[in-house]
């Protein structure tokens, strides 16, 4: 059995243990293991590296993919499909395991329907995959968010500032929410719901009045205030994001007469090691997926559901995405002083 594996989208921490978790399990069942290089690109292109328990190993407590990534889209037009089961084909693998979040799911699945026998391993740090409670990387952003936001919160109390912070989120706030509330942030602006500006500098204007001449609000990306440019794409379709902080910035100092700084995390969200928790995960989902390649039970998203690991057909996944609903957010809500 030859097993192979790939590593799409965007990087996140914890993607290396997924490739030990892999690597470990397909050897010791007696299996060689292949990884394609960057994403399907490598698909496209024919690359792919063997792996080894040595190789993976040492890669382990790095972040990142020793595979490398793209958001190369194989399911982009007929052409890039016939090319990607031609070349899959000349291999001689026997299964394809593929981690990745929405898009390298989607693309996975209409992959998997034209004939590749695909396997596939949730992962984004924005955590907006849908039908999993776990991604691999969310934990580590929201952990680096945090860290952040608590550093920042010492500038802004002896600058008598306000800091926005702008993070990761496309179209879900799931790492503004976390983070911003483990960070103690003072209010926090999501994708799913529309700004009330008129709240926003309430909630700024009354904390300076108490006395507390510093606020820290944080802004997922995808937040639309005119500041996205829709004629620039990715191969998912996807419009480039960035710039919602800077612009949010001249907003609240134009509304409320404070200096106001904005502070964009950017990648520094995808960097260095990850924490435990997505390392543990992906070496059990890891684990599991060897488990589905010996039975042959190909089209399938391992995903954790509570504290189960559970199979979900990967059709089900596609084209959907995670979302915050209006109950956290209001919970949320709460926090906002």
């Amino acid at each position: 059995m030859k097993v192979s594996v790939l590593t799409g989208g965007g990087d996140a921490p914890g993607l290396n243990a997924y490739l030990k978790a892999i690597t470990f399990k397909a050897i010791d069942e007696g299996y060689e293991v292949y990884g394609f290089l960057d994403g399907w690109k490598g698909v496209l292109e024919n690359k792919y590296i063997k792996l080894s328990k040595e190789l993976v190993e040492k890669e382990y407590f790095q972040g990142g993919t020793l595979l490398g990534s793209s958001r190369t889209n194989p399911a982009k037009n007929e052409e890039t499909i016939n090319k990607a089961i031609s070349n899959f084909k000349a291999t001689g693998f026997d299964v394809l395991i593929a981690i990745g979040g929405e898009d390298t799911m989607g693309a996975s699945s209409k992959m998997f329907k034209a004939g590749i026998p695909v396997i596939g391993l949730p992962k984004t740090i924005d955590y907006d995959l849908y039908g999993t409670d776990f991604t691999v990387g969310f934990y580590t952003a929201v952990d680096i968010v945090r860290d952040s936001i608590e550093k920042l919160i010492s500038t802004a109390k002896s600058h008598h500032r306000v800091i926005v912070v702008e993070v990761m989120g496309r179209h879900a706030g799931w790492i503004a929410l976390y983070g911003g509330l483990a960070g103690g942030a003072n209010y926090i602006i999501i994708p799913e719901f529309p700004l009330d500006l008129s709240d926003l500098v309430r909630v700024i204007k009354d904390r300076y009045n108490r006395g507390q001449t510093y606020a820290i609000i944080v802004v997922a990306e995808g937040v639309e205030l005119g500041n996205i440019n829709k004629e620039v794409v990715d191969e998912y379709g996807h419009v480039k994001l960035g710039g919602v902080g800077e612009q949010l910035a001249k907003i609240i100092e134009k509304e409320t007469g404070i200096t106001t700084r904005a502070v964009n995390l950017g990648h520094l969200q995808r960097g260095g090691p990850a924490n435990s928790i997505d390392r543990i995960f992906p070496l059990k989902l890891g684990y599991q997926a060897i488990e589905l390649v010996k039975n042959k039970e190909f089209g399938k998203m391992l995903a954790i559901k509570g504290n189960e690991i559970v199979k979900i057909d990967l059709s089900q996944v596609e084209g959907k995405i995670k979302t915050v609903d209006k109950e956290l957010y209001n919970f949320a809500k709460s926090f906002f002083y």
